[in-house]
Order: C-alpha cells, then sequence, then structure tokens
C-alpha cells in the first residue's frame, strides 16, 4: 500500500470543517491543524494572510477523491492541495491508517 501527506492551507476558521468533512467521509486516517502566516503572490500583488495548514494523512489511493472534496469544499479560488508520497513510516502507524481509512469506492 503506497501513502501520501497532503498539505492544504485555508482560512482557520474553515479549517476544522474541512478536516472533519474529510474524515467523516472517512478518505483519511487524521489532519493535523497547524496555525501560520503564508506571504504568497496573488494576482500580482504580495499578500500576507493569517491561514491554517492542514497536514492530512491518508492512502495514495484516496488522492482523487480528497482532491475532489477539497476543491469542492474548499473556499479558495485556486486552494494549495499537494500530495507528497510518503517514503517510510512506522509499519504500526501505517497498519492505522489502513484501519481508518475506508476503501476506494
Amino acid at each position: 500500500m503506497d501513502y501520501v501527506l497532503i498539505v492544504c492551507t485555508a482560512p482557520p476558521a474553515q479549517a476544522p470543517a474541512l478536516a472533519r468533512a474529510l474524515l467523516d467521509q472517512r478518505l483519511i486516517a487524521c489532519a493535523t491543524i497547524v496555525s501560520s502566516r503564508s506571504l504568497f503572490c496573488w494576482q500580482g500583488a504580495v499578500e500576507e494572510e493569517e491561514e491554517a495548514l492542514l497536514v492530512i494523512k491518508s492512502r495514495a489511493d484516496r488522492w482523487d477523491s480528497i482532491r475532489e472534496a477539497l476543491c469542492r469544499l474548499h473556499p479558495y479560488d485556486t486552494p494549495e492541495i499537494i500530495a507528497l508520497p510518503v517514503v517510510q513510516g512506522l509499519p504500526a502507524y501505517l497498519a492505522w491508517i489502513d484501519e481508518v481509512v475506508a476503501d476506494g469506492q
């Protein structure tokens, strides 16, 4: 089985709802929400915003469904949704992800 770590920024007030929606659909095993301050270029200007960084743990076979759900629910026009492969992991933790994440549809 292959696993992914997905990073996604969101407004702090909406990050918990995004994480809960993914958890309720059993697309992910866990989402850690970290307070952050982002500086970025948007529409020709440098912006600075308080954001929440979701660090999402799941299986690679659920990536398409996770991406679709985040795009549908996310308030940003162009949300940051990036998946990184998990190269190594504690076997017991990876087994827990398998236990929690529902099989693909």
